[in-house]
């Protein structure tokens, strides 16, 4: 492999940035292609359905066989507050592939009695964002109820891109959150894309059957997912 290639490739992936090594199979030669790098015509959508899928394989475009060598950051799932709900949800994202990590300052709730093999931080959500930022591969739950907790945590989602943002609440106390928020300076646009109340609408009435269907939405919201540049993940 070209060294300046390999150097490119591991800055991409140091940074959690989705990325594809392209090798011509007959001479060997390569190329290095980033989310959101314009792409078109046959190779540009192989692309996307490479990086919609993050598996690597061969593509035949144009009489020339191609090696895409997909180099997708893991998805992760931070959870805000240490709730019965983000206990059920643990095993759950475990499963489906979901680096998960809770957030909350309320050390009688984040315990790692309930949360035994999770990253499990009791603080501010501000201080441990502050060493472990959010990104595009990044899913924020907000779950606490408490807006001293969530709301931060909630706008560092939106300006940060995360591709889900959800928050447990009703239409009532969500109206009274995208206040607050617009107050911050978050536009509409931006609060539009929170999904609240979070979860897919299944009539989910218990904490596990909520957790189900928010780590739905989740999945979903990452397979759909718009690519940077505006190339979309949707599945053709």
């Amino acid at each position: 492999m070209d060294l300046v290639l390999l150097k490119e490739l591991n800055a991409e992936r140091a940074a959690r940035r989705a990325a594809i090594l392209i090798t011509d199979t007959a001479d060997g030669a390569g190329q290095l292609v980033r989310e959101g790098d314009e792409m078109s015509g046959a190779l540009g959508e192989a692309i996307g359905r490479a990086f919609r899928s993050g598996k690597s394989g061969l593509a035949e475009i144009e009489g020339r066989e191609l090696f895409l060598n997909v180099h997708v950051p893991p998805p992760r799932l931070v959870v805000i507050g240490a709730v019965h709900i983000s206990q059920a949800l643990a095993p759950m994202a475990k499963i489906a592939g979901f680096d998960m990590m809770v957030i909350d300052p309320r050390t009688a709730f984040a315990t790692e009695e309930r949360f035994a093999e999770v990253a499990l931080h009791a603080e501010w959500p501000e201080d441990v964002l502050k060493n472990q930022p959010l990104d595009a591969y990044t899913a924020l739950a907000a779950l606490t109820h408490d807006p001293k907790i969530d709301d931060y945590p909630l706008a560092a989602a939106l300006r940060a891109g995360c591709f889900y943002v959800g928050a447990l609440g009703s239409r009532r106390t969500h109206a009274k959150r995208v206040d607050r928020l617009k107050e911050g300076g978050l536009s509409d646009a931006e609060l539009d894309l929170i999904h609240a109340p979070i979860g897919l609408d299944i009539a989910a009435a218990s904490p596990a059957e909520i957790a189900v269907a928010t780590l739905a939405q989740i999945i979903e919201a990452l397979r759909k997912r718009e690519l940077a540049g505006g190339l979309s993940m949707r599945a053709a």
